[in-house]
Parts: structure tokens; C-alpha cells; sequence
């Protein structure tokens, strides 16, 4: 039994919110019921997004309703608002809320008040002071930011297909993707097989009118695989065509010219920027301790260091890693690391509303997949390299035990199914971005949106 009614805030709605309020909610089942302990998820979106499926659902591979898990079906013991918390006060144990409602009601913000804390906003593109990067550059963090990209990228095929401007072919049929970690490679290779498979279906469009190029400012890519698997995964994108930029920085993007730091220009609508994630602003609004870079310095118990009733992990947090065997290393910031702390943090709490010991969070590395495409990938698992369809069927399998329910499993993998036995969809909606536009021109005004306003080049 807890010691005392307890109400626990849990802030952001990702891996290691849904995780933490899930695994709360199934030990304290009888604590609910009888109203000892209330928790509250405030998180900005109703859903939480499974990154690793954003480069499939970018390249049609699967629904992108089913890379996202809705957190009111799946925390139906919890109360979830959707906002987005602004400010912690832990001293007064309170946290300023901005809700959807808040801005229609023209009362500023609410507060929340709580007993136990857990920080889990997640983290936000890393971006630098680069000319045009605002206007030009486009993310690839979130499921409409990928479902756009792919838009994107056949709206440009077909921009190729009617011009007969030489400039604006090539400029359109010229994608640079910055960052050659898991988001950057992925999704080049996913839409890079999407974008070859829909050329067959354009008259005056080839594969190698394309020019697809990755920079990366180190001297490797996809470093969680290993030095050997990096290396053949360059080897393996330069065989499909694919220009591998190492040890190279973008200087500019102004004006839809992509200017590297070795003096190359590329005139480009297409730029996505995964060079990866820092961590989020709200962490810097809290009276909370922090590491030098940013992020919240916690315990290898999950909690805050030096702060009672905080707990915190994931990317925006600083654990300790206890396997490590160097001293003073910290859990890296992704997935398989967010996952396993969400369950420790939220047993934690637990034991420390029942006055109980702490676990201690120790997880040793087990390695990594990486998809390139349909049928290709790299893939590192306890030691073992693997390399091609090995690979690849790997990170499907690992991915599709990983994602939350039964339900998104079944879906997801029926439609690997059925992408097995049809041809791939090469349909551009990029109009649901805007489905005002024409009825507002039908109704005599001026369209909100159109293709010359669009840093993109999106219609």
C-alpha cells in the first residue's frame, strides 16, 4: 500500500512517458481504483510516435495511423492533457500548462500541481545558424513531418516531369540529406527505393536523372553499427549512385542552393536535415539540475540528483550507465535505452510510494539494425554483424516485437504482408496538408497556400 495519496505528473507523451504512465498504471491498479494515487500525462500530440517505422511510412510501407499509438486508449487509467508544459516550479511542485483550450479562453496558462514528477519532454531537431536552413530544410522527427517528405518528393518527380527548364529538372530531382545517423540514412534509403520504383511509371523520368546526396561532417556513418558495418553501408549506398559526402558540413542553403564546406553547389527543393537532436527547451524553464550540455542530471536510479520526487529519462536526460567500462558515461539517447529506463523509472515510483528499495538501471548495449531500402540492411546484434536481407528481415522483426500493442503489431504487419503481394502506392497527397485552399478559392478569396510560397516546393 502507498504511504499517502500521491498525484504524479509524467510530461511528453514519447517512449518514455507512455511507457513510464503504462507501467504505472498496470502495478497500481488497485491504488487507482481507490482513488490513492491519480497521474496526470501532459504531452502535445495524443499519440506517441514509433520513430524506427518513419522511414517505412515515409516510403509507403506502412499506414501512418499505425506508427502512432493513441495514448487515451492505451493509459485509460490515466488523465492525458494535451498541452504542452512550460515551466516547472519543483520547489513549489508545480508545473505551468498551456493547453489547447488556454489560448480560447484568454486566461494564459493553468497549473498543475503534483507530488511525484516525471521529466520526459524527449528532445527537438539540433539545428545551427545556417543561411537558408529555416526556410529551406525540412525534419524528419515526426510522422507528418515523413508522410510530407514523401509529398514532397513525388511532387518533384512530377514537377521534373512537366518542366522544360533544365535548371528546374535538375533542381527538382536533387535531394540532400544532412546527417548520416539512423534517421538521415533511413530515410534516404527508404525514399531513394521509393522515388527509383515510382520513376518507372514516368515517361521522361529515369533513376539516374536523380542525384541523391548525403553529407555528413565525421569521417563515418551509422557509428552505432560499428566501424566495418559503416563502412559497408557506404559502400553500399555509392553502388546505388547514392553521393556519400564524409567529413563535409553544408555552409548554406539561401536561395535553394545547397553550398558544402568542400566547395560543391548543389540547386536543390530538397533538403532534409537530420543532423541530430538536442535537448528540449523546457528543460531549461525548471529550477532542475543540469548536465553542461543541457540535459537533466539524474541518478542510475532514474532519479533527479540531488532533488526529491523528480525522476527523469530518455533524451533528455543524463543517466549514468553502470556497464559501462569507462567511468562518467551516460546511456545513449535512443530507443532501446528509453524503453528499458521507462520501466525501471515507473517501478521506482513505485517502490518509493510503498517505502521500498530503488533498482538500479543496467542494460548492456545489445547492438543495432538499421534499414537501407527494401531488402537491404546492416545490422549488429551482440557481437554478430549481419549484412543485406539478414539484416533487413532483423530490423523488421525486432521492430515489430517492439511496437506497443497487439493491435499496431497485427496491423503493421499485415501490411508488410500485403506490400509483399502488390505493387507499392505512389500517390502524392500533399493537398491534406492544406484542404482549405480550395474551397477558399471557390468561395472568392485567395488560396492560404501555394507552391511559390512554399520553402519546400510543396503544393
Amino acid at each position: 500500500m502507498v504511504k499517502e495519496r500521491a498525484r504524479i505528473l509524467v510530461v511528453g507523451g514519447g517512449y518514455v512517458g507512455m511507457y513510464t504512465a503504462l507501467r504505472l498504471q498496470r502495478r497500481l491498479k488497485r491504488e487507482l481504483r481507490q482513488g490513492e494515487v491519480d497521474i496526470t500525462v501532459v504531452t502535445p500530440d495524443p499519440y506517441m510516435t514509433y520513430q524506427p517505422f518513419l522511414p517505412e511510412a515515409a516510403a509507403g510501407s506502412i499506414s501512418p495511423r499505425h506508427v502512432v499509438v493513441p495514448l487515451r486508449r492505451v493509459l485509460d487509467r490515466c488523465h492525458v492533457v494535451i498541452g504542452e508544459v512550460t515551466a516547472i516550479e519543483h520547489a513549489k511542485r508545480t508545473a505551468e500548462v498551456a493547453t489547447l483550450a488556454t489560448a480560447e479562453e484568454r486566461k494564459g496558462a493553468t497549473f498543475l500541481e503534483y507530488d511525484e514528477l516525471v521529466l520526459a519532454p524527449g528532445s527537438i531537431a539540433r539545428t545551427l545558424p545556417i543561411p537558408g536552413l529555416a526556410e529551406h530544410g525540412i525534419g524528419f522527427k515526426t510522422v507528418e513531418e515523413a508522410i510530407g517528405l514523401r509529398n514532397h518528393v513525388i511532387e518533384q518527380m512530377d514537377i521534373a516531369s512537366s518542366t522544360r527548364d533544365p535548371a528546374i529538372r535538375d533542381a527538382a530531382l536533387t535531394f540532400v540529406f544532412v546527417g548520416g545517423g539512423y534517421a538521415g540514412v533511413e530515410a534516404l534509403g527508404e525514399l531513394e527505393d521509393m522515388a527509383r520504383y515510382t520513376a518507372r511509371y514516368y515517361h521522361n523520368v529515369q533513376p539516374e536523372d536523380m542525384k541523391w546526396i548525403l553529407v555528413e561532417a565525421t569521417d563515418r556513418i551509422l557509428p552505432e553499427v560499428g566501424p566495418e558495418l559503416g563502412r559497408y553501408t557506404v559502400t553500399e549506398l555509392r553502388r546505388r549512385n547514392i553521393q556519400v559526402l564524409l567529413d563535409t558540413r553544408l555552409e548554406s542553403c539561401a536561395d535553394r542552393v545547397a553550398v558544402l564546406s568542400d566547395g560543391q553547389r548543389f540547386p536543390t527543393r530538397t533538403l532534409v536535415w537530420t543532423a541530430g537532436v538536442k535537448p528540449h527547451p523546457l528543460i531549461a524553464a525548471t529550477d532542475l539540475p543540469r548536465t553542461p550540455r543541457g540535459r537533466l542530471k539524474c541518478t542510475a536510479e532514474l532519479t533527479i540528483d540531488g532533488v526529491d520526487h523528480a525522476w527523469a529519462a530518455g533524451d533528455a536526460a543524463a543517466v549514468p550507465d553502470v556497464t559501462a567500462a569507462e567511468p562518467g558515461t551516460d546511456t545513449a539517447p535512443n530507443a532501446q535505452h528509453a524503453v528499458r529506463q521507462a520501466r525501471v523509472l515507473g517501478d521506482n515510483i513505485v517502490h518509493a510510494l510503498r517505502g521500498e528499495a530503488l533498482d538500479t538501471y543496467a542494460h548492456k548495449y545489445a547492438g543495432s539494425v538499421a534499414s537501407l531500402g527494401f531488402h537491404k540492411g546492416v545490422a549488429q546484434v551482440y557481437g554478430r554483424r549481419l549484412k543485406g536481407y539478414p539484416a533487413w528481415f532483423m530490423h523488421r522483426v525486432y521492430h515489430l516485437s517492439r511496437v506497443p500493442t497487439v493491435n499496431r503489431k497485427a496491423r503493421v504487419l499485415a501490411e508488410w504482408t500485403l506490400s509483399g503481394l502488390f505493387k507499392r502506392e505512389i500517390v502524392s497527397l500533399g493537398s491534406l496538408e492544406h484542404p482549405r485552399a480550395e474551397f477558399e478559392l471557390a468561395a472568392g478569396g485567395k488560396p492560404p497556400h501555394s507552391p511559390s510560397d512554399d520553402s519546400n516546393g510543396s503544393s
